[in-house]
């Protein structure tokens, strides 16, 4: 499984209707186990961004139709990054 985080900023909607965030992660987690990605943790930040959130999935594509269900929706705005964990990473570099 691929690892990914996801920055993410509310939009005016958003915010707008922050008292829905935790039912908006919980519709997020059920999306995205159906879609084939396992949602591991999600963290409301102080500071740039107002949710960070890590998924684990079996490839970008699946990754990238997720966000843009989830941005179809209007609340949030985002940016997904790949993540390389240390073994991954340490793979890599005997390939240099």
């Amino acid at each position: 499984m691929a690892h990914y985080v996801v920055l993410g900023s509310f939009s005016e909607q958003g915010i707008r209707n922050i008292k829905e965030t935790a039912k908006r992660a919980q519709a997020f987690r059920e999306t995205a186990k159906q879609m084939g990605v396992t949602l591991k943790e999600i963290f409301w930040t102080l500071g740039h961004y107002d949710v960070i959130v890590t998924l684990d999935a079996p490839n970008d594509e699946m990754v990238t139709a997720l966000m843009m269900k989830v941005g179809s929706l209007g609340n949030l705005k985002s940016q997904t990054l790949r993540a390389f964990d240390e073994k991954e990473v340490q793979s890599l570099l005997t390939k240099l």
